[in-house]
């Protein structure tokens, strides 16, 4: 374990707004030591926020000089997405990276880990495999690939767990006919009436309580007020519903081949009802330089998962 670092160092030292593509500006700051080993942390949603001292914790801020982004459209960067919805198609995963490597160049930085949780390992893959030369590792944690068949089982099939919370999720969804459930709620919330966006937000967000809470560290999803509750049901299902917008249903699956030799650790809970562990292991088998960690007694998250992390984090610190 490592040492805890003094406040000093656990705050931010710098921190902005960065002007990127389509009048988006990507909220970006940087914890731990000025002349650290560079990484990145990606959070989790799509739409939820970097949660400050939660992320923070995953590295040793003596070591590493930790860059730390709001993702377009949500958190500290703007505008947010429900404030430009007639420009929602903009926000796909090609945006993100370049948002990212625009970071990484205003920063002035050569190579960074790359370390992410849950949608944020997706993001971290799609972004190694489109950039390797800036990745030094991956350190992921509640690995997702948002393939449609993750997609399909997160949003209908684990309903067979729980069926009348999920009965009542389908039943507010509104689905047209032959409309799946997500591209229901995907179409309400990209739409002009506010109250239904505030309706269809609560529902998505009281289901995705309920396929995560067998966790044995559940807490439910804590947004400060609505609006940023409307932020994260939009952005998840309009990434969902276009299957991350990754251009095939199994996409990083299937180009691992460009991360092969970047070394990786995946960290994954045996209990991820909402993201059965079968993902983490294929990727896996397709990447020689990795090395999968199964946390026997957690689902999407929890304390061994992020200690798993850590020490995955720590061992890559002298990597160049």
């Amino acid at each position: 374990m490592h040492a805890s670092p003094n406040r000093a160092v656990f705050e931010p030292f710098a921190s902005g707004l960065l002007d990127v593509s389509g009048g988006n500006a990507i909220h970006w700051e940087i914890t731990g030591h000025p002349d650290g080993k560079p990484a990145l942390f990606l959070h989790g949603g799509p739409g939820a926020p970097s949660r400050a001292n939660g992320y923070r914790r995953l590295f040793d801020l003596t070591r590493y000089k930790v860059v730390s982004i709001d993702q377009r459209g949500c958190g500290r960067s703007r505008p947010l997405a429900i404030e430009a919805l007639d420009r929602l198609h903009e926000n796909t995963t090609e945006a993100l990276i370049a948002d990212i490597e625009a970071v990484r160049r205003h920063l002035g930085l050569a190579r960074w880990l790359v370390s992410g949780v849950s949608w944020g390992t997706t993001l971290a893959l799609a972004y190694a495999q489109a950039c390797p030369d800036a990745v030094t590792a991956l350190v992921l944690g509640a690995v997702t690939t948002t393939s449609r068949e993750e997609v399909d089982w997160i949003t209908e099939g684990v309903g067979a767990i729980f069926p009348e919370v999920w009965d009542r999720f389908a039943a507010e969804a509104g689905r047209r006919d032959g409309e799946r459930v997500v591209d229901a709620y995907a179409r309400r919330l990209a739409s002009g009436n506010p109250d239904d966006r505030t309706q269809a937000a609560r529902a998505w967000c009281a289901w995705e309580d309920t396929h995560v809470s067998l966790s044995p560290d559940f807490a439910p999803l804590s947004f400060p007020d609505p609006e940023a509750a409307r932020v994260f049901a939009t952005l998840v299902t309009h990434y969902w519903a276009n299957d991350g917008f990754l251009r095939g249903s199994d996409a990083i699956l299937a180009r691992m081949n460009r991360i092969r030799d970047i070394p990786g650790a995946l960290v994954h809970g045996r209990r991820d009802i909402s993201s059965p562990a079968r993902t983490a292991w294929l990727l896996s088998r397709s990447w020689p330089a990795s090395s999968l960690h199964i946390v026997e007694t957690e689902g999407h998250g929890g304390p061994d998962l992020t200690a798993c992390m850590q020490r995955a984090i720590a061992a890559f610190a002298s990597l160049s």
